[in-house]
């Protein structure tokens, strides 16, 4: 049990960072914190709509993987019998 409770900490460790590291790669959608940060200057040197969208679907499989991390973890919290 030990194992695998090391295994789903390190897990997500990668996982938080990788999630921090994709949602700063967003592109800014105006009127927030990115705004107060050069976000008003916009500039094609960023993504096309394609890349966007992977980055989309790459945040998302990160974020279940990440939340499927602390939920097991979690269980593991609550049955473990020492």
């Amino acid at each position: 049990m030990l194992i695998l409770k090391i295994i789903l900490l390190v897990i997500l460790v990668i996982t938080s960072l990788l999630l921090t590291l994709f949602i700063l790669l967003h592109k800014g959608r105006g009127g927030g914190l990115s705004d107060m940060f050069g976000g008003g200057v916009t500039s094609s040197l960023g993504s096309s709509g394609v890349a966007e969208r992977n980055l989309n679907r790459i945040t998302i499989v990160v974020s279940l993987i990440w939340a499927a991390s602390i939920v097991a973890l979690g269980l593991i919290a609550r049955f473990s019998v020492v």
